[in-house]
């Protein structure tokens, strides 16, 4: 254990109400390819780009092209929670943590065991109709292979996940906000930083123990008093 994660350590000892927020990366060691690093879905090619199909405008003008790239790009069965989220949902268990806020639309936070987890921008595991608001689960996402899928009332089924364009969920983001508020230790994980809204709610932290944990430097500069430069499940197993 080196000296960077023997003082996280010491600091999640002494913490009572830590907050985590995560992005992609926190699942790269689950199997799924994060967006922004190289060999992340922004380096791959596709017949658009990848901020170009995943917008609702998109969406909206050709849902077979976007629903062709979501199902062979954003479903991932066979991905399975990682040290990182299973210490996360063991620190929930000892109500050592307050709350998981994540970029992730994988659900891997919850598979794990954790509760209280602020999906920023939605799940991959909640699909409604757009006509009759009907639920469909991941199973039949994953399943259907019609090139938009349809519910039985005829209408499209879309995923619940924010696309470009669209705006995040106002409750989600309270909820993140007062979480984030009332933390005295805030560990940040596996994320660029790079996109926003999502991004500034950092920033509604008052306490003095932040601590980031990525493999590469992030896109905004931060008063953090711990940085680990280590795949973020390697560093929490070893707590």
């Amino acid at each position: 254990m080196t000296e960077s994660v023997k003082k996280l350590k010491e600091w999640v000892d002494g913490a009572r109400s830590i907050v985590f927020f995560g992005g992609a990366g926190v699942s790269t060691e689950s199997g799924i390819p994060d967006f922004r690093s190289t060999g992340g879905l922004y380096h791959q090619e596709w017949a658009y780009p990848p901020e170009v199909i995943l917008s609702h405008s998109f969406y909206k003008s050709n849902p077979e092209e976007f629903f062709r790239f979501y199902r062979a790009k954003l479903l991932a069965p066979e991905a399975r929670p990682n040290a990182a989220h299973r210490k996360l949902a063991e620190w929930e268990r000892q109500g050592k943590l307050a709350a998981v806020v994540t970029q992730n639309i994988d659900g891997l936070h919850q598979a794990a065991g954790s509760r209280r987890v602020y999906e920023l921008h939605g799940s991959v595991h909640r699909n409604y109709c757009e006509k009759c608001r009907k639920f469909y689960d991941f199973d039949f996402m994953l399943r259907n292979r019609d090139a938009v899928p349809r519910c039985s009332c005829g209408g499209t089924v879309k995923p619940d996940v924010v696309l470009y364009e669209e705006g995040l969920d106002q409750e989600t983001l309270n909820g993140a906000v007062r979480a984030i508020a009332a933390a005295d230790l805030l560990v940040i994980g596996g994320t660029s930083l790079n996109v926003y809204p999502a991004a500034g709610l950092i920033n509604y932290y008052r306490g003095q123990r932040l601590a980031l944990i990525n493999k590469s430097a992030v896109a905004r500069d931060l008063d953090a008093g711990l940085v680990i430069a280590d795949p973020i499940g390697e560093v929490l197993g070893q707590l």
